[in-house]
């Protein structure tokens, strides 16, 4: 059973940058996808970044690009999302999650495994 553990949610200012931390257990990351979603109030769940085991490709939403960047530390099992020149639009609660094979999906539904969530709140 994979378990994974989000961390490093906060609140900071516009401009500022948070890196998150998904702790994967059950399985190394030689084997699993890891993606990043979030969720703001009242809007939809969306995919904003993912790093697959397969060939290590990346994905980024649009909006994140040049901004966010996805890293895996294999030592750790974790896999880390560094957001930098963050906007209240980046609020949200970031989820990180699992497919149940190593290579990455758009839909949220191919995901079988979440983290908890942790808070993101960028804010003045």
């Amino acid at each position: 059973q994979v378990q994974l553990v989000e961390s490093g949610g906060g609140l900071v200012q516009p401009g500022g940058s948070l890196r998150l931390s998904c702790a994967a257990s059950g399985l190394t990351l030689d084997y699993l996808a890891i993606g990043w979603f979030r969720q703001a109030p009242g809007k939809e769940r969306e995919g904003v970044s993912c790093i697959s085991s397969s060939d290590g490709s990346l994905y980024f939403l649009d909006s994140v690009k040049g901004r966010f960047t996805i890293s895996r530390d294999y030592a750790k099992n974790t896999v880390y999302l560094q957001m930098d020149s963050l906007k209240p639009e980046d609020t949200g609660v970031y989820y990180c999650a699992a497919p149940p094979v190593p290579v990455c999906f758009d839909s949220d539904g191919a995901y079988d495994y979440w983290g908890q969530g942790t808070q993101v709140n960028v804010s003045s």
